[in-house]
């Protein structure tokens, strides 16, 4: 996708810090952060929606929340608690039609979320 931003990130052609890079995705520090800790996990593969996903995309699937799950307990925040956030669609909130798992935490998160 040539005017996809993460793809951009995700093929290094937009400079980002990245927290980590494996085969399948890459994560990075959001921009536009809404916890003190806001971690973006983007798949390599272009990947518009979660409902977009199909069988052939599960391992990258579980790849995503491993590493959520990783990068919050590398960045000293998992034991607190901290919430993922896959958005779907306009409805979903999504504003970036490239699947991507937020991961916040550093404060108590509130429920219901909005």
């Amino acid at each position: 996708m040539n005017d996809c931003i993460f793809c951009s990130i995700a093929n290094r052609q937009i400079p980002a810090e990245l927290i980590v890079e494996t085969d399948t995705l890459v994560a990075f520090h959001d921009l536009n952060p809404q916890a003190p800790q806001h971690v973006l996990l983007i798949p390599k593969k272009h990947i518009a929606t979660l409902d977009g996903a199909g069988d052939e995309d599960r391992a990258v699937l579980g790849d995503l929340l491993l590493a959520a799950a990783e990068i919050a307990r590398r960045l000293g925040f998992a034991e607190a608690g901290y919430r993922t956030v896959i958005n779907c669609n306009q409805n979903g909130g999504q504003s970036v039609y490239h699947l991507h798992v937020h991961v916040l935490g550093g404060r108590a998160l509130e429920w219901p979320p909005g």
